[in-house]
């Protein structure tokens, strides 16, 4: 769970810690004060989104930092940490993320950098963020089979690898087969560009290690004299008329002759000797090289051609040897299906046969979990939907069979509802208001929250638009699903501040012309206070007071129940 929440210089927070606890936490304050802006810190902490608009207003960067606490071995999130080969000392997880000017964003996952990508994934699986957009994906019929799969994933997931597997392999050989069945011009024209192309790289004869060797003798060529030149004044110095090695030769003889009689002199006649013999040694090294130098312009001409011949490949093949050679493999492969076209064909044909007969008996495993898991989902969620005084509502998972398979199967499935006695179910996005998506969207959340693994979940604002019963029931079922997960809340209603088992209020205020946002935990007086004013507005009375506390003591006799 999320244990502590660092901000620094986010939209209108200049420097913000608060830490978390268990169950329920609340987050209640005046509307702009703030709130939304917390989470907006917590999504992008989590890999969402970022923007240079979220910087403070005179800052260079806005860092986040969230600290998790996983107890539990067996959480999934440690398979993604050691993939990525990253530390959980004693189930310890620190997520940081910092926004700089130039829009770039630096992360780290226990103090190691890591992609944005990455930090999507570990985010992913630490915190689930639901805001009043996330009711869209409930408009969106495609979403729903994603939906019900989550719901069956444990049933699904080895039929879905394998049909997965399958069905990357198919897509590819339908690609394949798309290819060869051109038209006979194109095909025409394609084998002889093939050909072609096939004629000139093979007339080139590429080397991988030629180019180099080829600059390395141009520029030999290209510095002829000068190489001769210095290298005969080396060896005129240690073997011409200057004598250079005859009188290194004296010094040794002549330290030879007094070794024997002076040992001080051993190690001065030791270095003369090994260095008579190496400058010997590179003398006839030097001498064998100037009787091999021979300039020759006719070479230097054809190195030239030929280095050109490598950049005029490269601009058309590839930016390396390797790659140019790799497209030659290629085009060569592609040319004999073409040579072979109808062989081919027929081969891909009925392995393309072959492939559909194991995706559709796949897809028929697919289709069968799916659909008794629907009425499992579709019980489970009527059963939500009563608590949440829908009871007349009927839920129903409906299934159309697709003409061809997708990356799901052969199913289109969407969910069907209806909220009034007598009238059939009919597509989700078509009949449900705001209000019923909304409870929906909780219903979902209550099923799928002991099951997905979240460590963390936050309801930004779900709440908006109920009240009297209906936002009750809202209220207890968030606190019931709080028993499974941590659930951080945004809320306007008292009856949910009154289910929190930690309420913090978020004020805005203004010091020297700079607007700052402050977070402050709420002890029971204060909670008293703070659900009074939501309640009845401003005006706080001894009578709204009352009702307050009322409300609070039946909220903690309600999470009691959801305990026993």
């Amino acid at each position: 769970m999320l244990r502590e929440l660092s901000i620094r210089n986010f939209a209108i927070i200049d420097d913000l810690t608060v830490s978390f606890f268990d169950g329920l936490t609340v987050l209640t304050g005046e509307t702009g004060a703030g709130k939304s802006i917390i989470i907006d810190a917590v999504n992008i902490l989590a890999g969402g989104r970022g923007s240079t608009e979220f910087i403070r207003h005179g800052a260079k960067k806005a860092e986040l930092g969230g600290l998790f606490q996983i107890n539990d071995d067996s959480h999934p999130i440690f398979l993604k940490l050691d993939e990525h080969g990253i530390e959980a000392e004693e189930g310890t997880i620190i997520l940081r993320r910092d926004l700089n000017e130039s829009g770039k964003s630096i992360c780290r996952v226990n103090g190691k950098l890591v992609p944005l990508s990455v930090l999507r994934d570990i985010g992913g699986s630490l915190i689930d963020i639901h805001g009043q957009h996330e009711n869209q994906e409930l408009m969106d019929e495609k979403f729903h089979i994603h939906l019900l799969d989550h719901f069956a994933q444990h049933e699904l997931e080895t039929v879905k690898n394998k049909y997965d597997e399958a069905y990357e392999a198919y897509r590819q050989l339908k690609r394949e087969v798309a290819e060869l069945s051109i038209d006979e011009q194109r095909m025409a024209q394609r084998i002889d560009l093939y050909q072609f192309q096939i004629q000139e790289l093979e007339q080139a004869a590429l080397q991988v290690d030629e180019e180099d060797a080829l600059n390395e003798e141009r520029i030999r060529l290209m510095n002829f004299h000068k190489i001769f030149e210095r290298a005969n004044m080396a060896y005129e110095a240690i073997s011409g008329d200057s004598n250079g090695l005859d009188k290194i030769g004296n010094a040794m003889n002549a330290l030879d002759d007094i070794v024997v009689l002076d040992p001080i002199f051993k190690e001065s006649s030791e270095a003369v000797t090994s260095s008579f013999y190496a400058l010997q040694d590179a003398a006839y090294q030097i001498k064998n090289a100037l009787d091999d130098l021979e300039y020759d312009a006719e070479r230097l001409n054809d190195v030239e051609q030929r280095l050109a011949l490598y950049q005029n490949m490269k601009r058309k093949y590839g930016t390396t040897v390797e790659e140019i050679l790799a497209y030659y493999d290629k085009i060569e492969e592609e040319l004999s299906q073409l040579m072979n076209r109808d062989e081919t064909m027929q081969k891909n044909e009925q392995l393309l046969a072959e492939m559909e007969e194991t995706l559709n008996n796949l897809a028929r495993e697919l289709t069968a979990i799916r659909k008794e898991n629907a009425l499992h989902l579709s019980e489970a969620i009527m059963n939500e939907l009563r608590m949440l005084h829908m009871e007349k509502a009927k839920f129903i998972v409906n299934f159309e069979p697709l003409n061809q398979f997708d990356a799901n199967g052969k199913d289109a499935v969407a969910f069907y509802i209806s909220t009034n006695v007598g009238e059939p179910p009919k597509s989700l996005p078509k009949v449900a208001s705001g209000g019923e998506l909304s409870r929906m969207m909780l219903a979902l959340k209550t099923i799928f929250s002991t099951s997905n693994g979240i460590t963390s979940i936050i309801f930004d604002e779900v709440d908006t638009g109920v009240s009297g019963r209906v936002a009750q029931a809202i209220a207890e079922k968030i606190a019931a699903i709080s028993v499974n997960s941590q659930v951080l809340c945004i809320s306007h209603l008292p009856q949910v501040a009154a289910m929190a088992d930690h309420q913090y209020y978020i004020k805005k205020q203004v010091e020297q012309e700079r607007t700052f946002t402050t977070v402050t935990e709420m002890q029971q007086r204060q909670r008293i206070e703070e659900i009074s004013r939501m309640m009845s507005g401003s005006e706080i009375t001894e009578l709204t007071l009352q009702h307050a506390s009322e409300l609070i003591q039946m909220a903690n006799e309600r999470k009691e129940a959801f305990l026993k």
